[in-house]
């Protein structure tokens, strides 16, 4: 006596959990690849900044204002910096999106919730790298140098 045994995948799956080709998968794999690229960049960036604020130098005591400028002076550390913002604020952008997509139910939440997700990305990053780069370590007003022992006379 012999039996057969019949393969449980033919043509058994009900067609609402077939699997279709579409543009979506493709790009939540890239943004899958995106989020374990930039955490391990990222943790480069941060590590790097910790040790040179932190560490280097005087540490936490010697960080102020005339730090800050010293440091945006160096265009090395305005694009370290600037990596770090844009990669973070990415990074975290996608992970809540994907929270969004995981627990909002309804389809107009989805969207109201996703639309200020990225305004408030976008706005933090317009102004993170407006500030990066148009920062002046030493400010006048009406003619008037604020004071400050950093800036030349």
């Amino acid at each position: 006596m012999s039996a057969t045994i019949e393969n449980p995948r033919s043509g058994r799956i009900a067609p609402e959990y077939r699997r279709h080709g579409g543009s979506k998968g493709n790009f939540e794999m890239i943004a899958w690849l995106f989020m374990r690229l930039s955490g391990v960049v990222l943790v480069v960036l941060i590590f790097g900044h910790l040790f040179v604020n932190l560490l280097v130098g005087e540490g936490i005591k010697a960080i102020d204002f005339g730090f800050v400028a010293g440091k945006w002076a160096d265009p090395f550390w305005q694009f370290w910096d600037l990596a770090m913002l844009w990669l973070a604020m990415l990074h975290g952008t996608n992970g809540v999106r994907t929270i969004i997509n995981d627990y909002a139910e309804k389809d107009s939440t989805r969207r109201w919730l996703k639309t200020v997700l990225y305004s408030a990305t976008a706005v933090i990053i317009v102004l993170g790298t407006l500030v990066i780069f148009t920062f002046d370590p030493c400010p006048v007003v009406d003619g008037v140098p604020l004071p400050g022992g950093f800036c030349p006379a």
